[in-house]
């Protein structure tokens, strides 16, 4: 399986994990299925491909200013982008995007380095 194919699919479990998580905590985060992940997943990937550089461009003197916590709050924005596309997959709020994207990012993270280490 090719690179590209093994790291969707990463993201995928690591996105239905975290609502998973997020669903036993109360936390605002939603999804209305498997296809909801992918379709997620691939816009979210889009979005920090295209949106995400251009946003760290523009606030670089902030991102300078707070030594490059600010681009958390980026990261933020931009998950909390895709779950206002209303694609079946939902953040409710400012709190559940932060925790979706901090959890999302260790759990793939944290997958990403368990498949690597095999290969």
């Amino acid at each position: 399986m090719s690179n590209a194919v093994t790291r969707l699919l990463v993201n995928v479990l690591a996105l239905y994990l975290t609502v998973l998580l997020a669903e036993r905590l109360g936390i605002g985060l939603a999804l209305s299925g498997v296809w909801a992940a992918f379709l997620a997943v691939i816009i979210l990937a889009v979005v920090n491909t295209l949106i995400r550089p251009l946003l760290i461009v523009l606030t670089l003197p902030l991102n300078c200013l707070t030594l490059g916590l600010f681009t958390i709050v980026i990261n933020v924005l931009m998950f909390w982008l895709v779950g206002s596309l209303h694609l079946g997959f939902e953040v409710k709020n400012f709190l559940a995007a932060l925790f979706g994207s901090i959890m999302m990012g260790i759990i793939a993270g944290l997958t990403n380095n368990l498949i690597g280490s095999r290969e």
